[in-house]
């Protein structure tokens, strides 16, 4: 992927995450946040696949790398929410 399509990735895979782990109480994060999230997420995800599969993920437009990028990215979500002390229902 070129560094535009990780952008934009990254912001609806930030996004997506940012709805799941927030629910209806969740709070508004803007793009850039969002962004960052997706990109630091879908690195994570990849790594998590990697260490659960043995086979390396490569990042594509298919709905499985979306998947991999979005988990990684709820589970970055968690933990940063965990160590700030902010408490949201998953």
């Amino acid at each position: 992927m070129g560094l535009f399509s990780w952008i934009v990735f990254g912001a609806l895979a930030g996004w997506a995450a940012n709805v799941v782990v927030g629910g209806r109480e969740r709070r508004r994060q803007g793009c850039l946040v969002s962004v960052l999230v997706g990109v630091v997420g879908a690195a994570l995800g990849g790594l998590l696949y990697t260490l659960a599969t043995g086979r390396e993920k490569t990042f594509d437009w298919s709905l499985s790398s979306f998947a991999v990028a979005v988990l990684g990215s709820v589970v970055l979500l968690a933990v940063l929410r965990l160590l700030t002390g902010r408490r949201s229902r998953l």
